[in-house]
């Protein structure tokens, strides 16, 4: 099957540019002829509100990646619409996540619809994390230019079938990510790197800290167990969208700056598997959201999950021998469950954690594109 994919890949960075890597990998290692149509720029750089949106690690782009799609430049939309056009996919699935694209992504889609070519939004947020009144109705208007749409999650289906009613959707969970960088260190060598003692427990928190993911709730949740094990560690690792002020501060008046560790920055690829490797249990404290890119790596580092009921897709939720389900801006809840696993009371299985691959969510796009007539 013609396969065109609309969405970011290296160089850029994050959790959609990692996902739309690794299902291009998969659908060509599948046989299917797969077209890359990314972005010759993503957001202006006023509108970013991190550092950068390059990715500092050291890989090779995709071959044949086409990087023309400019959201601010509609001559570029124009553009996309004659490469894909040229090459008559069977199907060309649009990366979701964020009503920005809307104007272009809306335009583009429309055009391939009256040409008759067949869309489908892979959807990651049918809203963003932190949206605003406008972000309905741009939303509304890039998804009604689509033919179908996968989910990958069950709250998700649920919301895009309030915006999209009586639409074609179909529900595929996250894959699982290997961890990246090749040779993964022992747990020893990592917490040495790390200044990690390396008798401690030690808790993960990995990827971007926004407010949106509860990092203030497992503060407070240390805070409630310094009296139960003051040997406890947390590792923070990613950058922080608005400053690590608010963080530190409340890290400081609980005295916790021995036992709390920030890494501000983006990790790189080969520095993934370090703090992975140094972890013994991840932490996905998030008040609101959907699925995690994150919580998927740590699943595929072999890590059991403490995780608040945002993330509890049915296939977790049927796991407690390795996943621990906790309600959501609730610090109490968080210390008991940490107390639990610190004290023997949980004792996690992460062989027994789901492992959704990637070859599934290319399957389904390839069902999906036979069923829309």
């Amino acid at each position: 099957m013609k396969i065109s994919i609309v969405g970011p890949v290296y160089p850029y960075r994050g959790g959609i540019a990692h996902h739309t890597t690794e299902l291009i990998k998969t659908a060509k290692k599948m046989g299917h002829n797969v077209q890359v149509v990314s972005f010759l720029r993503q957001y202006p750089t006023w509108l970013y509100p991190g550092k950068s949106d390059r990715d500092p690690s050291r890989k090779d782009i995709l071959p044949d990646s086409q990087f023309i799609l400019d959201p601010l430049n509609p001559f570029s939309w124009v553009k996309t619409i004659r490469v894909i056009e040229m090459v008559q996919p069977n199907v060309v699935v649009f990366q979701w996540w964020n009503p920005f694209w809307s104007p272009s992504f809306s335009m583009i889609a429309n055009q391939l619809r009256r040409k008759k070519i067949k869309v489908c939004y892979l959807v990651h947020n049918v809203m963003p994390h932190e949206s605003n009144p406008l972000d309905k109705f741009l939303t509304r208007i890039a998804l009604l230019n689509a033919d179908s749409y996968i989910v990958q999650s069950e709250r998700e289906h649920k919301r895009l079938e309030t915006i999209m009613p009586g639409s074609i959707i179909m529900d595929c969970p996250h894959p699982v990510y290997e961890l990246p960088g090749g040779c993964k260190p022992s747990k020893a060598d990592a917490r040495k790197q790390l200044g990690i003692p390396l008798d401690a427990p030690v808790l993960l928190f990995f990827g971007i800290v926004r407010p949106y993911k509860g990092l203030t709730h497992l503060i407070e949740a240390m805070g409630l167990l310094r009296g139960i094990s003051p040997q406890l560690q947390l590792l923070v690792a990613g950058e922080f969208w608005g400053g690590t002020g608010g963080y530190t501060d409340r890290i400081a008046k609980l005295s916790l700056e021995h036992q709390i560790h920030i890494e501000n920055r983006y990790i790189p690829d080969e520095e993934v598997s370090l703090y992975f490797s140094a972890a013994d249990l991840f932490v996905a404290p998030y008040v609101d959201g959907t699925q995690s890119g994150a919580v998927k790596l740590a699943i595929g580092a072999g890590l059991p999950l403490l995780i608040t009921r945002p993330l509890a897709s049915e296939d977790l939720m049927n796991c407690p021998s390795a996943v621990m389900v906790i309600p959501p801006a609730d610090s109490v809840s968080l210390a008991e469950g940490i107390r639990k696993w610190l004290q023997g009371e949980w004792v996690p299985d992460p062989a027994n954690l789901p492992q959704p691959g990637w070859e599934l969510m290319v399957q389904k796009i390839v069902s999906m594109a036979g069923a829309i007539v």
